[in-house]
């Protein structure tokens, strides 16, 4: 009596399957995510690059100071938004990328180093030492949660300044560090606009970070972040290591900070403590809240509203009749007050922040329209 071999249903596929390497139809999609978000940061640069052309020199150092921005934005999200850890010192860390940024500039300066690949080497210079820094306090942020990180991170964001201040012979105190301020190439034509070309730098900066953040959220590491931010104990029991999670989390966070206060220091030409006080820490937190938690698109607003809210004191001192004594004290309140009140409407309106809030009101006009389609098809 023979008996036939039976058939062995394939299994279903786990959760985890996700999580680990390996199959071919995860590299296509991986393959078409990239080229997804490839083609819309060349459309989005694109059109920027064609607005730039017909705004004035200040609102092109207003998209610049976006774009710079937005790069410490995105890459906080991911850190604050995607991977649940606090940090209140990413001021400090924009201002290691800015003053690494001005000293490989002066050095290069100083031996009479010359090139276009100046800049880039210097940006990457910015991005690795507040990497490394990243990596240090991302190694004391794996042992600590809720509070304790968040003092963590406070006392870096007080700590850079006062290095700046006492270590006078290397970052010259208060008064900062100058650097060669970067002028447009010879074949753009000797009367282009030298606040275009900053723009377009900052453009493609923020453009890089955004591209490598998206790709990176969706990958089997943007993945263990959010596990290890819903919850440490099932990742740690699904295999995945949540310190070193944690701690990378943290270095890409710093990289992303570190080239966009790169950015931000060559549109000014100089560092100065003072321009990375202890409010902007608070300032990049709320943004990044109010824009949207978890979300690029909520970095991408939350880097306009610095912008808009940062210069909303100067704007009121332009167009009204104030004294002087009552404008110094807007320019140092108001921004903060303002962003406070708009924190607190934008929870109340919208809990899920500001690109939340498009999604909802986006998927309720959808819904909508599909019932309105569906009332005017006939009966069958």
């Amino acid at each position: 009596m023979t008996s036939t071999p039976t058939e062995i249903a394939p299994a279903a596929p786990s959760p985890l399957r996700r999580l680990l390497p390996g199959a071919p139809a995860g590299r296509e999609a991986r393959g078409s995510t990239l080229l997804r978000h490839l083609a819309v940061a060349v459309f989005v640069g694109t059109l920027v690059v064609l607005v730039t052309n017909q705004l004035a020199p200040y609102q092109n150092l207003q998209v610049a100071r976006v774009c710079a921005f937005l790069c410490v934005t995105a890459g906080h999200t991911v850190l604050v938004g995607l991977n649940g850890q606090l940090s209140l010192g990413h001021g400090a860390l924009m201002a290691t990328g800015a003053y690494t940024m001005a000293l490989t500039q002066q050095a290069l300066d100083e031996r009479a180093v010359r090139g276009w690949w100046t800049l880039p080497a210097s940006l990457l210079a910015a991005v690795a030492v507040t990497a490394l820094g990243g990596l240090v306090v991302g190694l004391a942020a794996a042992r600590l949660r809720g509070p304790y990180l968040a003092g963590v991170t406070l006392a870096v964001a007080t700590l850079v300044p006062a290095v700046t201040t006492i270590f006078t012979g290397v970052f010259n105190g208060e008064q900062g560090l100058p650097f060669p301020a970067q002028t447009p190439p010879a074949a753009l034509g000797a009367y282009f606009q030298p606040e275009r070309w900053l723009a377009w730098i900052a453009l493609a900066a923020a453009l890089l970070t955004m591209l490598l953040l998206a790709n990176l959220v969706r990958s089997r590491f943007g993945r263990s972040l959010r596990a290890v931010r819903d919850d440490e104990v099932a990742a740690r029991l699904a295999g995945i290591p949540v310190a070193r999670t944690q701690v990378l989390a943290f270095v890409v966070s710093a990289a992303c900070a570190g080239l966009g206060g790169g950015v931000y220091a060559m549109l000014t030409a100089t560092v100065a403590p003072g321009k990375f006080p202890l409010d902007l820490s608070l300032f990049l937190l709320m943004a990044i809240v109010i824009g949207g938690l978890g979300s690029l698109a909520g970095a991408v607003w939350g880097a306009v509203l610095l912008v808009a809210l940062q210069d909303l004191p100067g704007l009121l001192t332009e167009h009204l009749s104030l004294s002087a004594g009552l404008a110094q004290r807007l320019e140092g309140n108001l921004a903060l007050a303002v962003f406070g009140l708009v924190l607190i409407v934008v929870m109340l309106a919208a809990p899920g922040g500001i690109a939340g809030g498009v999604r909802a009101v986006r998927a309720r006009l959808l819904a909508a329209l599909r019932r309105r389609r569906a009332t005017r098809s006939p009966d069958r």
